[in-house]
């Protein structure tokens, strides 16, 4: 009878794969390669000797062996299953990474198109005179407050992601981030300055993002915010620590259904 419910249970079947442990009722076990269950017997394929051998399948606890063949089995097929889902991935990288082009600059990809953003020209504007300064260029401030500001109420570059990824290939290497732009008359505020007396230091304000970022080439990093973002008005900057030039690529989101039509950069057409 035992051997008649072994028998359709396993079938005679020849077992193949990594080296495995074929337990014994009396609890000791053979470190073997494979095995197949013939009639009353089970043979198999000693590592110890390198040889084939053959034991009276009653001796042979068939069950705790396929059990634990079954774990060793379902994990090999995971581990596998990973490092297929790894290869895939690190060949869909590697497949977007040949689209970003080498030149310095952010980029954003929508589907197989990559999309460049523009440096955008940013301003200081102080507060006593309204005098509107180069923010790159040497400044010849004094004690007071001044906002850097971008033309224009709304950048012209539009994603309708509340999470945009984006491809930043550094010029050098400096800090980055994303940021939220304050929209005002015609204007959108990137950062405050409260210029310090005497030493003419500046003290920035600004509100950045908490993002995430991955280096993935040489000064080559993919970033992405760590929360949706709201719809508004945004921008990629980059800065060195304690310098007051920034460079900045400004962007808005907006919701996919306020123009479904229109692709990420493009305006809505007017009608």
């Amino acid at each position: 009878m035992l051997r008649l419910i072994l028998a359709a249970i396993l079938l005679p079947l020849l077992l193949l794969g990594d080296n495995f442990r074929l337990y014994l009722t009396d609890g000791t076990w053979h470190q073997v390669s494979e095995y197949k269950l013939e009639e009353d017997r089970v043979r198999y394929y000693s590592i110890e000797r390198s040889d084939w051998e053959e034991i009276p399948a009653s001796l042979v606890d068939l069950k705790k062996t396929e059990s634990e063949r079954h774990v060793v089995f379902e994990t090999a097929k995971k581990a596998a299953a990973a490092d297929d889902a790894e290869e895939k991935f690190e060949r869909e990288q590697a497949r977007i990474l040949s689209l970003i082009p080498m030149n310095p600059g952010v980029y954003y990809l929508d589907a197989e198109k990559v999309l460049t953003l523009k440096p955008a020209e940013s301003k200081i504007v102080t507060s006593k005179k309204r005098a509107v300064l180069k923010a790159m260029a040497p400044l010849p401030l004094v004690a007071g407050k001044a906002t850097i500001e971008l033309d224009g109420e709304h950048s012209a570059f539009v994603v309708r992601d509340n999470r945009p990824t984006f491809w930043f290939r550094l010029s050098t290497s400096e800090r980055f981030g994303i940021l939220r732009c304050r929209p005002k008359k015609d204007v959108r505020i990137v950062e405050k300055w409260n210029i310090l007396p005497i030493t003419n230091e500046v003290a920035s304000d600004r509100e950045t993002l908490e993002i995430f970022r991955q280096q993935v080439g040489n000064e080559l990093y993919k970033i992405w915010p760590q929360e949706p973002l709201t719809p508004g008005e945004y921008a990629v900057i980059q800065f060195a620590e304690g310098e007051r030039g920034i460079q900045l690529w400004d962007f808005r989101v907006e919701k996919p259904e306020e123009s479904p039509a229109a692709k990420p950069s493009e305006k809505p057409a007017a009608k």
